[in-house]
């Protein structure tokens, strides 16, 4: 790459407008990409000797930051100037990104389109360039940047339109254009070795279905009825066996009951099904802090806070004026983001009813195949992608040494034809190469399978509008572009849960997950917004592929919020967090805690309206809020359309 830097018109004064802020803004893009080896140009220095070294020490001084370390300044304001650095440039080694050293690509010199007379709505593309970085196999899969992933129909290998020791042959050519070229060799794919062009996972929708029970399953049912019938209850004398079916035992009649109100209730986690300081409990591991929820005032009941809340019948607007001044008085939003407010016109345990609790955020349990989308049906998932990737690789590195048949050595001048092309698509590539490059790579093996890749990423310095989660953004990785609705996660390294962030905040990293193509880290990623009235898109942030997990755990949390009505000692009644006894009695078991630091339980609800009496571990103020923490897990959100070329 030749960088082209110019330093026009400029005094002592004035050094700090050597780059504008559209070239800073490239070179931070081109810097997340990876430089290749680069040259700077500095042009229109003075013609005074002293001057023209002054000035050019101090545009190299400036700008050394922002390039590379091998790169190297030149000044090219003469022909003699030009001529020495074209003699000094094609001495040094050059050096590419990584990330291009491993797949192979082609620039596209010449774009042909070919009609597909057994399919009208398809063709077949043709792509003449020479051959880059890798030897590429007529069985891969090629990738047309912002296109789509295609099967190639057969190469050829083509004579070279410009050798480097051409011959001056009176029968040269007279313009630019690439004629009718001699084709020396081609080659056509096996179709036992062609790779399949698979995209989405084919589910089965009788997959998880039981339709008969296994003989191991009647077995055991059979020794549990067994086990019931020996079972010997007292029964009143004279009583037949008939009605003896139809008294129901008090071990039994206690056993529903205890099932009923689990069911009824929001369960914790599996591990905290009770609330540490229950009556009854033996564990003598609780620390000090739940071991103080064994409170002495927790029986002390006030029937003066019944009798006054049935006594108060407020209205919906009354309720909502109420609510509205409380928060206005406890506005910490930037403190407290996810604090949202409980429908008056839904029950709290069906607007809420995929949300949990958790006893810990980070030490308890979430099963990572619990409860998983639809869209995971559709998506590829590897046991140990690290193992994956390396043989991957290994697979290609053999190809590459071997030299097979089916197989092109780079540098060679060649004709890819890409078949089964939507026409619609083709003719648009066809306008778009006659004014940028248009590039085609090889796909390792994998590559065209969907997953949920993780990214990290950050919000580029120059782009001040926020970004939202499950927003439709462009994502740029190494060598391929594909649409994309990310959520954003905090990075938990103690943890195997990490906190859904709703914005992407500038000035601080986190984790952008998508369902796209696999791609084998390292990549470099830019994320590109588009604009409205066909703008180009801005550059919105930047960062790097990270890992491909569809069992990363991503907990989008609510905090439910309620406001101390009266309070006594460790006990509180506690208005506005629910509004009807039944959401009280659905979340009971989950934890309550409040801003200053207490914690404790809901131990009943009090009158009609949604108040709840609740016990803390210490002496509760009035100005506090109770808080109460839900969980659920989040997924990103499936494209409509997976190229930005698909965009409608």
């Amino acid at each position: 790459m030749y960088g082209n830097g110019e330093a026009s018109s400029f005094s002592e004064e004035s050094m700090s407008y050597y780059i504008d802020s559209f070239g800073n803004q490239c070179l931070s893009v081109f810097r997340s990409l990876g430089l290749p080896s680069t040259a700077v140009l500095i042009r229109d220095l003075p013609t005074d000797l002293k001057k023209r070294k002054d000035l050019k020490k101090m545009c190299i001084s400036s700008l050394t930051s922002e390039f590379p370390e091998d790169c190297k300044f030149y000044a090219a304001d003469t022909k003699d100037e030009l001529h020495k650095f074209l003699w000094l440039f094609k001495e040094q080694r050059l050096t590419v990104p990584h990330w291009r050293n491993q797949r192979p690509f082609l620039m596209a010199q010449k774009v042909d389109v070919v009609a597909d007379d057994c399919n009208s709505g398809k063709c077949t593309l043709l792509l003449h360039g020479y051959l880059r970085a890798h030897c590429l196999s007529v069985n891969q899969l090629v990738h047309i940047s912002g296109a789509g992933d295609f099967q190639l129909g057969k190469i050829e290998i083509l004579k070279d339109p410009f050798p480097l020791n051409a011959r001056k042959e009176s029968d040269a050519m007279e313009s630019d254009e690439i004629h009718d070229l001699e084709v020396i060799r081609t080659l056509s794919p096996d179709p036992l070795k062609l790779e399949p062009l698979l995209v989405e996972n084919v589910p089965d929708p009788l997959a998880g279905e039981q339709t008969w029970p296994t003989e191991a399953e009647m077995a055991e049912a059979d020794q549990n009825q067994k086990h019931r019938k020996q079972k010997k209850r007292a029964l009143p004398r004279g009583t037949s066996e008939y009605q003896a079916a139809w008294i129901v035992d008090d071990s039994d009649e206690a056993d529903s009951d205890s099932d009923n109100d689990a069911d009824d209730g929001m369960v914790l986690d599996q591990e905290d099904r009770g609330f540490p300081g229950y009556e009854g409990t033996n564990n003598s591991d609780i620390d000090d802090d739940q071991a103080s929820l064994n409170f002495r005032y927790a029986d002390d009941g006030t029937e003066n806070d019944s009798v006054m809340m049935e006594g108060e019948i407020l209205t919906r607007e009354q309720i909502e004026d109420e609510i509205k001044k409380i928060k206005e008085a406890h506005a910490e939003d930037e403190e407290f983001p996810d604090e949202v407010d409980t429908p008056l016109d839904v029950p709290a345990r069906k607007r809420f009813a995929k949300y949990r609790g958790l006893k810990s955020f980070r030490t308890s349990s979430w099963d990572p195949k619990e409860s998983l989308p639809p869209e995971y049906a559709r998506i590829f998932a590897f046991d140990k992608f690290t193992r994956t990737q390396k043989h991957v690789f290994a697979n290609a590195l053999k190809m590459e040494q071997e030299n097979m048949d089916d197989s092109v050595p780079a540098s060679l001048y060649v004709r890819l034809h890409i078949k089964e092309v939507p026409a619609g698509i083709a003719h648009r590539l066809c306008e778009i190469a006659e004014r940028s490059p248009l590039i085609a790579s090889g796909l390792l093996q994998h590559e065209s399978k969907m997953s949920v890749l993780h990214f990290s990423v950050k919000k580029h310095d120059t782009y001040d509008a926020p970004i939202k989660a499950k927003e439709e953004l462009i994502f740029h990785v190494g060598f391929r572009q594909f649409v994309a609705r990310p959520i954003f996660s905090s990075d938990n390294m103690n943890s195997d849960k990490h906190k859904m962030e709703r914005f992407l905040h500038a000035g601080c990293f986190s984790v952008a997950s998508i369902y796209a193509p696999i791609c084998f880290p390292p990549l470099p990623l830019i994320v590109l917004k588009s604009a409205d009235g066909g703008v180009a898109p801005a550059v919105a942030a930047v960062g790097s592929l990270r890992s491909i997990d569809p069992d990363r755990i991503i907990l989008k949390k609510i905090v439910l919020t309620g406001y101390p009505q009266r309070v006594s000692k460790l006990k509180a009644i506690v208005r506005y967090m629910f509004h009807n006894p039944e959401d009280v009695r659905w979340f009971k078991p989950v934890e309550v805690w409040t801003k200053c630091g207490r914690r404790g339980r809901i131990k009943e609800p009090v009158g009609t309206h949604g108040a709840m009496k609740c016990v803390f571990n210490g002496i509760l103020q009035q100005r506090d809020t109770v808080c109460m923490s839900l969980y659920k897990r989040a997924y990103p959100k499936w494209p409509e359309h997976r190229f930005p070329m698909l965009d409608a």
